[in-house]
């Protein structure tokens, strides 16, 4: 199993000083996290190489229940804790706009080492913080033709703008991804003003459909988001769950993980 994240600064020193993080409405006292994880340092390097070079065959989306400036997230020593851990291939962060939510969108080698970090791993880190927290699992298997003819740059497709925002979908259905209509709807996606790529996502377990859709402004991201996607779910009458991140602020820890997106 995964090693969990203890609340102590490395090398055995007191607990970092808490602090108040707004959460909605509400104060709440988070304790900072001083990230020792069993292996090293230099161990999490190692195995953040090894698996550089290694397809994702499975997505996790996270995202948790808070209110943080991304300048007040210790990304650096998150991201040395996340490398560390089984399978982990990449990671996008995610900051939510208008509420500054923490989350991202990971690659890891298999379905198992991503349920393994949904279970283990993110459930302790969102225990330390004191949130509530979302996690998904998502089989990159059967959505890697349509996400690729997207182009998706974690199957092969290639960067030619960075993203200043991202768009995380999903429809609460349950459709198999085989049966789902992707042919049809990615030339409808090509002709959205401001899109870049898109991730299509079928949930672990459930078949949900989804995606992860980047965009050249976060004005484009909420034209998507707000206006053009409700209009698909009312055609297919279900509910669905929509994200606006601000990917600005997030790029320099997205490289520090591999996020193909900014390679």
């Amino acid at each position: 199993m995964a090693s969990r994240v203890p609340r102590h600064a490395p090398g055995g020193t007191a607990p970092m000083s808490r602090r108040k993080v707004t959460v909605g409405l509400a104060a709440i006292p988070i304790a900072a996290i001083g990230l020792t994880v069993h292996r090293s340092a230099a161990t999490a390097q190692s195995n953040q190489k090894e698996h550089q070079t290694m397809p994702a065959n499975a997505f996790v989306y996270t995202e948790l229940q808070a209110s943080v400036p991304f300048t007040d997230v210790p990304w650096e020593k998150l991201n040395a804790a996340i490398a560390a851990q089984p399978g982990f291939v990449d990671k996008t962060w995610f900051s939510g706009l208008g509420n500054h939510s923490v989350g991202g969108l990971y690659g890891f080698a298999s379905v198992d080492d991503a349920l393994l970090y949904c279970t283990d791993f993110f459930p302790a880190l969102a225990r330390d913080f004191g949130v509530a927290q979302t996690t998904r699992v998502f089989d990159n298997q059967a959505t890697e033709e349509a996400s690729a003819a997207m182009d998706a740059p974690h199957f092969g497709g290639q960067v030619t703008t960075e993203p200043r925002a991202f768009v995380y979908t999903e429809v609460q259905v349950a459709v198999p991804f085989e049966n789902a209509p992707w042919q049809d709807r990615n030339p409808v996606l090509r002709r959205q003003k401001g899109l870049l790529s898109k991730i299509w996502l079928s949930g672990h377990n459930t078949n949900t459909l989804g995606g992860l859709d980047a965009f050249d402004t976060v004005e484009n991201a909420l034209d998507f988001a707000i206006n053009e996607f409700p209009k698909t779910t009312a055609t297919m009458n279900a509910a669905f769950y929509t994200r606006v991140f601000d990917a600005r602020v997030t790029e320099a820890a997205s490289r520090g993980l591999n996020s193909p997106y900014y390679l």
